[in-house]
This record gives structure tokens, C-alpha cells and sequence, in this order.
């Protein structure tokens, strides 16, 4: 200690040792001492002298200082003062004085050359690793200071330790969790550099909840209107989301699209605005269009433009648009996110046409747009997004570009002046002195156009009214009349532009051009003169129009065939000339910049030549339009031969196309009668059930009800009980009479239909004893499956005799319950039961009566099989093994019957036992019951009276 402040004192005295020496008796210290604060003080005199003397630092120190990462881990301060001293010693980022001493470049060589030294080991950053894990503030936060200038340095090197670390990146996502804010928003910036140009940790930092706690950060910190925190953060997700299919996907499935809704909710005074919620926004408005990016999968980017349809952030986006004091770069930016975000999405194209500016009267906010396109006063960069967004409007929805053609044909142009129309405006910005004005909308048309052979037929019906007193001019030749009079290049350049769009896969045009016959001889003009480099582009567009002229010539007019075209060209140009010409157009710079991205994005009005759209059709008609020039007459015969044979296999295409989608509307017709079938039968059902429901309920009820009417008639007094017995003898009487005779009726029609039964088994068993041995196996097949059905008829008879014998001790119980309310019941409440047991009495009558018929039916039925089975058996001729064993099964079966049969008889024995048992009962009650014999007799005495009356009389 003495000597650590020996030198330090030495030093503020004024006669210090050199810094090389001093910081080699500390580096001796740090290595040799024995007590931990001497260690300690060693190391924090290095730090202090880290920044001033970096390099002797550096190099005599870091050994040192890690292995005191190593030794002491225990004292947290030491600790500290090592990691703040590494970062002094690998870090860039020096004071002003500092800067002005050492160049910027060899301050970077500097703390690129300490960061290799200290990666060389890749355990040191292991430990850097482990050290981030400490919730002290003094080793937390320098170590993720360290950490972060060391990825600064050398980034893929260190990238690629920490992706191998076990649990590298994870440590690090948990520094978002920390509640000290410094040493959050360090990890925020940490985050960043580590997901720099590297997938696999952006899916690993994406997969550890990433976008929940940076979308929570944002939110927390205010939205657009927060600090510098939240533009960290916003950097960190372009980071995890640019180029990044699975993250984007991740970032759409897990909702996170809704939550940035809220940043661009805006008021209505939008004056005075910070820097910081500019570069917020700013950087808000760019996260939204790395997700609809049109360099994304065709499949993402559409995924992503609906959710932000359905979620209301395109309607944000909007009324961004058409508010009033936003500032000029914000609402550029706006402009070209709106752009990307309803480009080839149907639905957000409909919405954005239907957006209107809060004015008076209301304009279309596309109308609105291009009227900042088309005004020379407007900035560069806001025109050209305006012009973006057009574009994007229109790529592929043909229905905004038949809106916006129509706004020119003369059916839809407002008479009266009052509102201006998209179409007026770009025809006023294509005939303006402004050659930008020329160049956006000539463009801009030509997207209204693109791939639609109705619209570019329809275009030539339009007539502009060039002065008082002249007649009107199609706008066809107005665009050839500007080109003839020598305008600037960029005029003509988005003249030809249109033009070629506008003739390329559309002959009736290609007529109409040459109909005009200055048209030819300007264009050969051009091409043939040896004129500057600014006009050489020029001469490979009109090349190319003249090419687009020859390959889409229907040959209707005589004077400008292609032959005849093509034997010009080698007269007054020659073809090897032609083609060098046209080649000039792919050779251009400003072609090869055009091509790389759809957005028009131009250092300055000057270099605005070439369309993106554009290239793809010059790249798809220069090789066409060379073959084209080199065909002879043959050749071009036999390819307009191919093209009306494939015109003809298209048209038949587009036949069955319409068939098969009229064929599709009704299938979807019956499809939604079937479904609302459906759902009337479910309704139906449900009505059914509930219907079923009530019924039973009503049957509980009437239940609950009948049962409650018994034990009140229980209740009543007994004194007059033999009276009211008394004066329901007879009909109860009667009754019991009537009873027992349909029983016996019963058992005698049972009994003949089991007579009935043996006599058609009896005589299966004789016929079954004629056949002889020479039945066929077909016919034994017949008569098996006959005498089966005979076993199943035996079988529901007796079934049908169990369920009536069921139904006679049914009715034998309520005679029981009739004679205990006898002796129990009222007179009224006697005579209702003895109603109810009528009623059943009738109702199981008129049963028994139907299956007697049905019986009757099948006995009918049995019979005629039987004779068919007779003529089978006669005409069989099968062996007499096969009969013998098809004559045991029916004997087996027909002891099957016998055994039926006796359990029936012993029913109808059971059956007898009961009826004299009630007989029984009924002498019992003191009443007369007479037997059968004595019935019979007694009918017999009967008649031998009136015998004998009528013999006197």
C-alpha cells in the first residue's frame, strides 16, 4: 500500500516515474502481492491510468488482469476495477482531447488488436459470461460494457464463441429483465451488436420471449413519445426481423403486429415535434416495413398486410397520411410504408381507394397524392414516394387500374369541372414544362396499363383538346407529337417508356401507331443518327419500340408489314446497327440500379430514367425482338400460324375456365341450399326434442297425478263401503265374465295356431322322408335357408305369445288392484278405473285381433313356401351323404320345435291354473261362476226350449 501511494503520489507531485514504469510496478503488484487489497488498489490505479496510457496498459496488463478475472472472483470490487479497465484498454469510444491526439484509424487498429488478444482464449469469454450473471451492479453492468465493445470489434469471432457457450445467449436475454435501467438499456445495446448479421442468434434471442420484452420496453417508455431507450429498442427489432423469414413468422403468430398499433396513434396538433419522436417514428415506420418488405416471401408479406388490415394499423397509417403538421420526412416515410403495405394485397388496395382527405369538398386521398406527384414545388423524395405508392395501388389489381383509365375515357369525365379526377391529373403532369411532372406521370400511366390488354384497347379512345379551334387529338399521338419536337431527355425517356408498355402484347395499338405514318420514318430517324452519349438511351428506346412495332404487327395495314418493316431497317439502319443500338438500353447504369428493387430511389431528379417495372419488360422483349429481326418471311408465317393455333387453344382454355366457374357458383349455390337445409332440420330436431321433452313431462305429470287420486280414494270413510260395493256388483261382475271369455278365446286361437305349427313341421318331416339321393347341393342350400326362416317365424311366435301372456298378467294385476278399491275405493273412483281397465281391455283386443291376422298372414305364407319347397325337394338330385346329414340338422331342429312346443303347452297349463284360480276368487266373493261343462249344458237346455215352443206353436 505504501508503495502503490508512493507512486501515486509521486505522480501528483509533479515528479512522477514515466507511465511505462509505473504501470509495470503495478503489473508487478497485481502478480506478486499476497494481500487481496493490495491486488485491489494495484488494479484500480491501472484502471485510472487505462485511458491516458492505453497501450502500455494493454499490452503489460491484460494478462494480469485476467488472470485476476480467474483468481478473485470472490471480491466483487476487484472485480469491477479489472472488467472497467479491460474496457478502457479494447474500447473506441475516447474523449474529445484523446481524438485529437491519436488519429481515428489507429485508434481503431488499437482496440481491434486488444480484442483479439483477449478472444484468442475463448474461455476468457466463458468468464465474461459467468460474470453477467452476477446481480452485483459493479460486475454486472462493466461486464456488459466489456462484452458489448468487444462485438463491436470483433463481431462474427465473438458471435460465434458465445453461440457455442452453453447458455450464452440466454444469460444475456435476462439482462432485459434487470430492474436498474442502465443496466437494461447496456443490454438493449449489448443485444444489438450481438444479433448483427447473424441468424442463429437472431432466432435464439427471438425464441427467448425477445419481442414480448422489448414490445413491454416501448410501451413503458411512452411509445413514439419516449427517449432514447425506445429507439435501442426499436434497432434491436429491425435486427431480429430484417431478413429473417422464421422471426417474421414468429412475430405475426405470436400477435405482436396489434401491439404496434398504438405507436402511430397521433393527435390532432402534431406541431413541434422532438428530434427523438421523429427518429422514433422514423425507425417505427421501418419495422413495419421490413415485415410487408416486397423482398419477402410472396406468402409472408401477404400474411402480414392482412393482419395489418384487420387490426386497424393500415387505418392508422392513413390518417397519418391525411394529417395535417406532420413533418416532411415523416410523412414521406409514411407515404412508402402505406406503399409496401397495400402493394399486391387486394383487400388493402380497396380500403386505400376509398380514404379521403379531410377537405371540402372530400378528394380521394389517391387524387390528393397526385396532385404533390405532378406539383414541381414539392420535394424530391416526396414525390418520388407518392409516385411509389401509385405504383404499389396499382401492381396487380386490375380493378384500381380500370378506375383510373376511366377517370379519361370521355363517358366519365365530369363535365362541369368542378372535381378533378386522377386521370386529368396525370395528363396534366405528362404535357407539363416540368420533365420531371413528364416523367412521373408518363410512369405513373404506365402502370395503369401494365398487363391489361382491355385497358391499353380502351386508352386509345381518348381525345385531348390540344387548343381553341383544333380538333382533338387521340393521346396517342400527342405523346409521338412531344417526342417529334425534341423535349428533354427525361421527357422522352418516360414518353417511350409509356409508349412500349402501351404497344407491347396489344396489336390494335401497335395499328394505331402506324396508321400514323411520320411515326415509322422518326423512329429510323433516331436510331440511324450517331448522336452524343445523353442520346444514346434515347436511341435504345426507340429501338425498342420499333422492335415492339415488328414482333406485335397483325399485318393490317399493307404499307407497314413486317417484312416491309424489317427490310427498312436493314436500308437505313442495318440490323447488326439495330441490335447495338437496343443493347444500349441493359447496358445503362441507371437500368442496372432500376432493376434491383421496386422503390424508386435517385440521388437526384437527374438520374430518374428507368422504372423497375420497366426493366422486367425490356429484359423479356430484347432477346424476342432480336429473333424477330433476323426471321425470314417463312419463319414469320409459320410463328403467326403457332399464335392463332395457341390463340385458339387459349380461347378454348377460357371456355372451360368460364364453364368450370359457373360450374363452381352453382356447386357454392347448392352448397348454401344445403347447409340452410341443415340447419332447418337441426332447428326441426331441436323442436322435435323439445316437443318429446313436454310429452314426457305431460306424462309425469298425468302419472304423479293418478297416483295422487289412489291414496286420496284410500282416505275416504268406510262406513259406506258395502253400499257402493253393493251398487257396482253386476258391471264389475260382468266385466270379470267378459274377461276370463277372451282369454279363453285367446288360448284356443293359440292353441290352433300351435296345431297349425306341428302340421307344417309334420309335414316337412314327410316330405323330408320322400326325397330320394339325387337332390342337388343348390337346392338343400334352399331348403336349409327355408327351414332357417321356419325356426325364425317359430321363434317370433313364441315371442308373440310371451308378450300377450306378459299382457294377460298385466291385466290380472289391475283386476287385483280393482277388487282391493273394492272394498277401499269411492263409487266415482271405482267406476273410473273400471273405465280405464275397459279402455286397455279394447286396446288389447284390437292387438290380439291384428296378430291373429298377421299370424293368419304368415301361415298363409308358410303354406305357399311349402309348395315351393316341395317342387325344390322333387326335382333335387344331390347325394345321399349330403341328405343325410341335411336330414339330421332337421331333425335336430324339429326336436328343437317339440321342445317349443311343450314349453308352450306348459304355458297354456300355467295359463288354465290362473283362470280357475280366479274362478276361485270369484266364489269367494259369494258370486255364481258356473264351469264349462255346465255352460255347455246349460246352452244345450236352452235350446231344447225353444225347440219345444216352436213345436207348440
Amino acid at each position: 500500500m505504501n508503495f502503490l501511494r508512493g507512486v501515486m503520489g509521486g505522480q501528483s507531485a509533479g515528479a512522477p516515474p514515466s507511465g511505462a514504469e509505473t504501470i509495470q510496478k503495478l503489473c508487478d503488484r497485481v502478480a506478486s502481492s499476497t494481500l487481496l487489497d493490495d491486488r485491489r488498489d494495484a488494479v484500480r490505479a491501472l484502471k485510472s491510468l487505462s485511458k491516458k496510457y492505453r497501450l502500455e496498459v494493454g499490452f503489460q496488463a491484460m494478462e494480469h488482469l485476467i488472470n485476476v478475472l480467474q483468481t478473485d472472483r470472490s471480491d466483487s470490487e476487484i472485480i469491477g476495477y479489472a472488467l472497467d479497465t479491460l474496457f478502457n484498454i479494447v474500447s473506441n469510444d475516447l474523449e474529445e482531447e484523446e481524438q485529437e491526439e491519436n488519429p481515428q484509424k489507429q485508434v481503431d487498429d488499437l482496440g481491434r488488436q486488444f480484442t483479439e488478444i483477449f478472444i484468442k482464449q475463448q474461455e476468457n469469454v466463458t468468464l465474461l459470461l459467468t460474470f453477467l450473471e452476477e446481480f452485483d451492479f459493479q460486475v454486472r453492468w462493466p461486464g456488459v460494457k466489456l462484452l458489448t465493445s468487444l462485438l463491436k470489434q470483433q463481431g462474427p469471432q465473438v458471435q460465434q464463441i458465445i453461440l457455442v457457450s452453453p447458455m450464452g445467449v440466454s444469460r444475456l436475454m435476462d439482462l432485459l429483465a434487470d430492474s436498474r435501467e442502465v443496466i437494461r438499456n447496456d443490454g438493449v445495446l449489448l443485444l444489438q451488436q450481438l444479433t448483427k448479421s447473424n441468424a442463429a442468434i437472431q432466432k435464439i434471442v427471438a425464441f427467448e420471449n425477445a419481442f414480448e420484452r422489448l414490445l413491454d420496453i416501448v410501451t413503458d417508455e411512452g411509445n413514439s413519445d419516449g427517449g432514447i431507450v425506445v429507439e435501442d429498442c426499436l434497432l434491436l427489432l429491425q435486427n431480429l426481423l430484417k431478413n429473417n423469414n422464421s422471426n417474421q413468422n414468429f412475430f405475426k403468430e405470436g400477435s405482436y403486429i396489434q401491439r404496434m398499433k398504438p405507436w402511430f396513434e397521433v393527435g390532432d396538433d402534431n406541431s413541434g415535434w422532438s428530434a427523438q419522436k421523429v427518429t422514433n417514428l422514423h425507425l417505427m415506420l421501418q419495422l413495419v416495413r421490413v415485415l410487408v418488405s416486397p423482398t419477402n416471401p410472396p406468402g409472408a408479406t401477404s400474411s402480414c398486410q392482412k393482419t395489418m388490415f384487420h387490426c386497424g394499423l393500415l387505418q392508422q397509417l392513413c390518417t397519418i397520411l391525411m394529417a395535417t403538421g406532420v413533418p416532411a420526412d415523416i410523412l414521406t416515410e409514411t407515404i412508402n410504408t402505406v406503399s409496401e403495405v397495400i402493394r399486391g394485397c387486394q383487400i388493402n388496395q380497396d380500403y386505400f381507394a376509398s380514404v379521403n382527405a379531410p377537405s371540402n369538398p372530400p378528394r380521394s386521398a389517391i387524387v390528393v397524392l397526385l396532385m404533390s406527384m405532378v406539383n414541381e414545388r414539392q420535394p424530391f423524395v416526396l414525390r418520388c414516394a407518392v409516385l411509389y405508392c401509385f405504383q404499389c395501388f396499382l401492381y396487380k389489381n386490375q380493378k384500381g387500374q380500370g378506375e383510373i383509365v376511366s377517370t379519361l375515357l370521355p363517358s366519365t369525365i365530369d363535365a362541369t369541372g368542378n372535381s378533378v379526377s386522377a386521370g386529368q391529373l396525370l395528363c396534366g403532369g405528362l404535357f407539363s414544362t416540368d420533365s420531371l411532372s413528364n416523367w412521373c406521370a408518363a410512369v405513373a400511366l404506365a402502370h395503369a396499363l401494365q398487363d391489361n390488354a382491355t385497358l391499353k384497347e380502351q386508352l386509345l379512345r381518348v381525345q385531348l383538346a390540344t387548343s381553341i379551334g383544333n380538333p382533338p387529338v387521340s393521346l396517342l399521338q400527342q405523346c409521338t407529337n412531344i417526342l417529334s419536337q425534341g423535349s428533354k431527355v427525361q421527357t422522352r425517356v418516360g414518353l417511350l417508356m409509356l409508349l412500349c408498355t402501351w404497344l407491347s402484347d396489344c396489336p390494335i395499338a401497335v395499328t394505331h401507331f402506324l396508321h400514323n405514318s411520320a411515326n415509322i420514318p422518326f423512329l429510323t430517324g433516331q436510331i440511324a443518327e450517331n448522336l452524343g452519349e445523353e442520346e444514346q438511351l434515347v436511341q435504345g428506346l426507340c429501338a425498342l419500340l420499333l422492335g415492339i412495332c415488328i414482333y406485335y404487327n397483325d399485318n393490317s395495314l399493307e404499307n407497314c408489314r413486317k417484312e416491309k418493316l424489317k427490310q427498312l431497317i436493314e436500308k437505313r439502319i442495318g440490323k447488326e446497327n439495330f441490335i447495338e443500338k437496343l443493347g444500349f438500353i441493359s447496358k445503362h447504369e441507371l437500368y442496372s440500379k432500376a432493376a434491383q428493387k421496386p422503390q424508386p430511389s435517385f440521388s437526384s431528379a437527374d438520374h430518374m430514367m428507368f422504372d423497375h417495372e420497366f426493366t422486367k419488360l425490356v429484359k423479356e422483349l430484347e432477346g424476342i425482338i432480336t429473333k424477330a429481326i433476323y426471321k425470314s418471311s417463312e419463319e414469320d408465317k409459320q410463328e403467326e400460324e403457332v399464335k392463332k393455333t395457341l390463340e385458339q387453344h387459349d380461347n378454348i382454355v377460357t371456355h372451360y375456365k368460364k364453364v368450370i366457374r359457373e360450374q363452381d357458383q352453382q356447386l357454392e349455390e347448392l352448397k348454401q341450399k344445403v347447409n340452410t337445409l341443415k340447419s332447418q332440420n337441426e332447428q326441426l330436431q331441436t323442436a322435435v326434442t323439445q316437443q318429446m321433452s313436454q310429452i314426457q313431462q305431460h306424462k309425469d305429470q298425468y302419472n304423479l297425478l293418478k297416483v295422487q287420486l289412489g291414496k286420496d280414494n284410500q282416505h275416504h270413510s268406510s262406513h259406506s263401503d258395502m253400499l257402493q260395493m253393493n251398487g257396482i256388483q253386476p258391471e264389475e261382475i260382468s266385466k270379470l265374465r267378459q274377461e276370463i271369455e277372451e282369454l279363453k278365446n285367446k288360448h284356443e286361437v293359440l292353441q290352433g295356431q300351435l296345431r297349425e305349427k306341428d302340421s307344417v313341421i309334420e309335414n316337412m318331416k314327410s316330405l323330408q322322408s320322400e326325397t330320394g339321393t339325387t337332390e342337388q347341393s343348390s337346392q338343400i342350400t334352399a331348403g336349409l335357408e327355408h327351414a332357417n326362416e321356419l325356426h325364425r317365424e317359430l321363434e317370433a311366435l313364441r315371442i308373440q305369445i310371451q308378450s300377450q301372456s306378459s299382457d294377460i298378467s298385466k291385466l290380472q294385476s289391475e283386476k287385483q288392484e280393482l277388487l282391493q278399491q273394492m272394498t277401499t275405493a269411492s263409487v266415482p273412483a271405482l267406476g273410473d278405473s273400471v273405465a280405464v281397465i275397459a279402455t286397455k281391455n279394447s286396446e288389447l283386443e284390437g292387438r290380439l285381433l291384428q296378430e291373429i291376422k298377421e299370424l293368419k298372414s304368415e301361415v298363409k305364407a308358410l303354406s305357399e313356401e311349402k309348395a315351393l319347397l316341395k317342387q325344390h325337394l322333387d326335382s333335387s338330385n344331390s347325394t345321399a351323404a349330403v341328405l343325410q346329414d341335411e336330414k339330421s340338422k332337421l331333425q335336430q331342429e324339429v326336436a328343437e320345435s317339440k321342445k317349443e312346443q311343450d314349453d308352450l303347452l306348459v304355458l297354456l297349463a300355467d295359463q288354465d291354473q290362473k283362470i280357475f284360480a280366479l274362478k276361485n276368487k270369484l266364489k269367494e266373493l259369494g258370486q255364481p261362476v258356473e264351469d264349462e261343462d255346465d255352460i255347455e249344458s246349460g246352452d244345450q237346455a236352452d235350446e231344447d226350449e225353444e225347440e219345444d215352443g216352436e213345436e207348440e206353436d
